[in-house]
């Protein structure tokens, strides 16, 4: 049984208003029917004055991902507490291995992105995509990183990624495909990412599941100020 199309991406890079509804229009274009606008601690709280114009002026639904940048895993977790009931999706750049762990280990997280990122290997290892599965936080590849490297630095990073499909493959962790376009030129139809995805192993399954896994991490996220236990929420008798 196949999936229902639906494409979602969770983190183009968010910027002034203008620029994003530029590059949410070009979206639309394309057949993308959701993003999300990242931004770091620092702009974030400033983006969120308008967001609801935002999406006043557009078809395509938008909204927000909190992208944590830091290595020091307290200030991680201190952010996270701060912001997790103000945003839809949050999310950790990774790179740094005491990073890619706390943030694998931690349920309050909802993406690890580019693991691999600035180094000569993925960034995940068997022990850290169980705890990945354990605590349901999805490992991010990032489009944008095969679109603008280059010889050397492209295979590589090729060869990273390709070895996280293969993790993904035997522990079933949530794995996520975002382009972190930072203009339109960044930009893709859904299908020719989806065929840049296919060239280096996935497939078209995997691929249309990734979509699906970014789609309920954000529907979980509208409920998770309700959940008691994992899989367990708090409902209205009204209901």
């Amino acid at each position: 049984m196949g999936f229902l199309k639906c494409f979602f991406d969770l983190n183009v890079k968010g910027n002034s208003y203008d620029n994003n509804l530029k590059l949410a229009m070009e979206a639309s274009k394309y057949g993308w029917n959701h993003i999300n606008f990242s931004y770091n601690q620092n702009k974030f709280m400033g983006a969120l004055e308008f967001k609801e114009d935002l999406q006043d002026n557009l078809d395509i639904n938008v909204n927000y991902t909190l992208e944590i940048d830091s290595n020091n895993v307290n200030d991680i977790r201190k952010i996270a507490r701060k912001f997790r009931d103000k945003s839809s999706c949050i999310s950790v750049i990774g790179g740094d291995l005491k990073v890619n762990r706390a943030v694998l280990e931690n349920i309050q997280l909802d993406v690890l992105s580019r693991p691999y990122l600035k180094r000569y290997d993925s960034g995940i290892n068997q022990v850290l995509a169980k705890e990945a599965l354990k605590n349901n936080v999805a490992i991010e590849i990032c489009f944008i990183d095969i679109l603008k490297s280059y010889l050397t630095h492209r295979a590589k990073t090729i060869a990273n990624i390709k070895d996280i499909i293969s993790l993904h493959r035997k522990f079933d962790f949530p794995l996520i495909l975002s382009s972190r376009a930072e203009s339109v030129f960044d930009i893709k139809t859904t299908k020719d990412f989806a065929s840049v995805f296919l060239s280096i192993g996935l497939t078209q399954r995997e691929i249309d599941k990734s979509f699906i896994t970014a789609k309920n991490i954000l529907e979980f996220n509208k409920n998770r100020k309700n959940m008691i236990l994992k899989g367990v929420r708090e409902v209205n008798d009204e209901a």
